[in-house]
C-alpha cells in the first residue's frame, strides 16, 4: 500500500516538476463569442517566433449543456494551458473532446494539455502519416529550438484517441455537430467542424477571408473540391484557422472558391496552347481580382506556380 502511494505521489512530482519547467504563456488571449455556444481566440499574423511566443494560430472551443468541445489546441503546451484558463472563465463544464483539424505544428502540440484534463482527441486518419513521418520529428526539433522555452523536450507528439475514417456527426448536451473531410487539400487529413445550432464553422486551414489567397505549390483541383464541399454547408460565421472570424462566409468561400478556378482556367488555357508564362499572364483580364489586398504581392507567383500545376497535370492526361 505505501509502495504504491509512493510510486504516485513520485510521478505527480515528477509532472509538476516538469510543469514548472515549462515557461507561461504570457501572450494575451481573449475568446471572442460568435455564436450562442461558440468562441475562437485568435492568434498574431505571421509566422510562429520568439515574439509571438508561437501564438499564430486560431482555436476554437463551443461550450454545451454537457461538456466543451474544443477545435485545435494552438502550437505549445503554454499556449494550450492558457486556452484552458479562457475556456475557465467562459464555463466550468469540463473539457470532453478536441478535434483537430490538422496535423500541423501551429495546431496540435497544445494537444498533450487537454489529453492531461481526460479529454478525448478525434483526428483524421490521414494524420497518422504525418505522425509516423520524419517530417513530424524534424519540424518538433526545429520549435523546440526556435520556441523554446514554450516548447522543450517535455513537448510531444499525440495521436487521435479515435481516427475518423471521413464525415461524422456527434451530438453533445443538445448540440449537433457536423465533421466534415475535405482533404488533402492544405493537408492529407484536412477536416473542418460546423456547429448546426450556431450556424459556425470551424474552417482550419482552408479559406482565406477578403484578401487574394496565397497558393504556393498547393494542388488547387484538390483545394476547389474541399471547397465545395464547404459552400453547402451555409454556415453564418466561418473561423479560418488563421486571421479574424468572417460574418460573411458565403462570400469568402466563394471569393477563394472563383479565384481558384479562374487561375486554372486561364493558366490550363495557356499551357493548352504551348503560351509562354509571361506572354499568358499580360494577357488575362485581372480586374475582377485586381483590387483585393495581396493582388499585387501574390498574384503572379499564384498565376506561375498555377502554370507549372497544369503543365504537370497535362503531362498526366
Amino acid at each position: 500500500m505505501f509502495k504504491v502511494f509512493f510510486c504516485g505521489a513520485m510521478l505527480l512530482f515528477s509532472a509538476l516538476a516538469s510543469a514548472a519547467d515549462t515557461m507561461a504563456a504570457t501572450v494575451k488571449m481573449e475568446p471572442k463569442k460568435v455564436g450562442a455556444h461558440s468562441y475562437y481566440v485568435q492568434g498574431a499574423a505571421g509566422q510562429a517566433s520568439s515574439e509571438n511566443q508561437g501564438f499564430m494560430s486560431n482555436a476554437g472551443f463551443v461550450v454545451t449543456d454537457d461538456g466543451v468541445v474544443v477545435f485545435d489546441t494552438l502550437g505549445t503546451p503554454p499556449l494550450a494551458d492558457a486556452l484552458i484558463k479562457a475556456i475557465g472563465k467562459v464555463t466550468r463544464q469540463p473539457i470532453k473532446r478536441v478535434i483537430v483539424s490538422h496535423y500541423h505544428a501551429d495546431h496540435i502540440y497544445g494537444l498533450q494539455s487537454f489529453k492531461a484534463l481526460g479529454a478525448e482527441i478525434w483526428g483524421h486518419k490521414g494524420g497518422q502519416q504525418y505522425l509516423a513521418s520524419e517530417e513530424a520529428t524534424q519540424r518538433l526539433e526545429q520549435r523546440r529550438e526556435d520556441l523554446f522555452p514554450w516548447v522543450d523536450k517535455s513537448t510531444h507528439l499525440l495521436p487521435a484517441d479515435r481516427w475518423l475514417d471521413g464525415d461524422t456527426d456527434f451530438e453533445m448536451g443538445g448540440l449537433h455537430f457536423s465533421l466534415r473531410y475535405v482533404g488533402p487539400a492544405h493537408s492529407p487529413e484536412d477536416m473542418v467542424m460546423l456547429v448546426k445550432e450556431d450556424g459556425v464553422l470551424y474552417a482550419g486551414d482552408i479559406v482565406f477571408k477578403g484578401r487574394v489567397p496565397f497558393v504556393g505549390g498547393a494542388d488547387s483541383r484538390a483545394w476547389l473540391g474541399a471547397l465545395d464541399k464547404l459552400i453547402p454547408l451555409r454556415p453564418k460565421y466561418l473561423i479560418p484557422g488563421h486571421g479574424a472570424a468572417s460574418s460573411a462566409p458565403q462570400k469568402d468561400l466563394q471569393l477563394t472558391r472563383d479565384y481558384l478556378a479562374y487561375l486554372r482556367e486561364t493558366m490550363g488555357h495557356a499551357v493548352q496552347e504551348f503560351v509562354p508564362f509571361d506572354e499568358a499572364y499580360a494577357k488575362v483580364d485581372w480586374k475582377k481580382f485586381a483590387k483585393l489586398p495581396a493582388f499585387k504581392q501574390g498574384n503572379r507567383i499564384n498565376a506561375y506556380n498555377t502554370y507549372l500545376l497544369m503543365e504537370k497535370e497535362s503531362l498526366k492526361q
